[in-house]
């Protein structure tokens, strides 16, 4: 509960969330960064790619990366394939955020980078998007205590 004994966060726990957001979408965009400008096989999406581009579409239907952001660094800390509707078995702790994208061998690296770049750029807005508002929420809060 909050000081104020409500269940509502205060506002200083809110601006430290939206802190945390903002340091995900920062590392996410450096992420987005590395891909456009190095090459996918020497980026930290490498595993993404080869399992994306050498799994067996007709057992997998996509692939997962699940990332974690560690001192400021966005961390690929799994890949994860779905196969026929259900998920693969591994559990993945410490996981900020996630880029999936389907199985399709012979996927050119221009046109991955190019898909998870969009998918990248869609995390970063929603983190974004989540620390504004978890300030505007902590400044109506601080303006009801007034």
């Amino acid at each position: 509960m909050s000081r104020s004994g409500r269940d509502e966060p205060d506002p200083e726990e809110l601006r430290e969330r939206a802190t945390e957001d903002e340091a995900i979408a920062d590392a996410l965009e450096e992420l987005v960064i590395e891909l456009r400008d190095e090459p996918v096989k020497e980026s930290r999406l490498e595993g993404l790619f080869d399992e994306a581009t050498t799994s067996d579409p007709r057992i997998w239907n996509t692939v997962t990366a699940f990332i974690d952001v560690e001192d400021g660094d966005a961390v690929v800390t799994d890949e994860s394939k779905l196969a026929a509707g259900k998920w693969a078995p591994e559990i993945v702790d410490d996981c900020d955020t996630m880029v999936t994208i389907d199985i399709q061998r012979g996927l050119m690296p221009d046109d991955f980078k190019y898909q998870v770049g969009r998918e990248l750029q869609d995390r970063i807005t929603e983190f974004r998007e989540e620390a504004a508002r978890k300030r505007q929420e902590a400044d109506e809060l601080e303006g009801d205590g007034e």
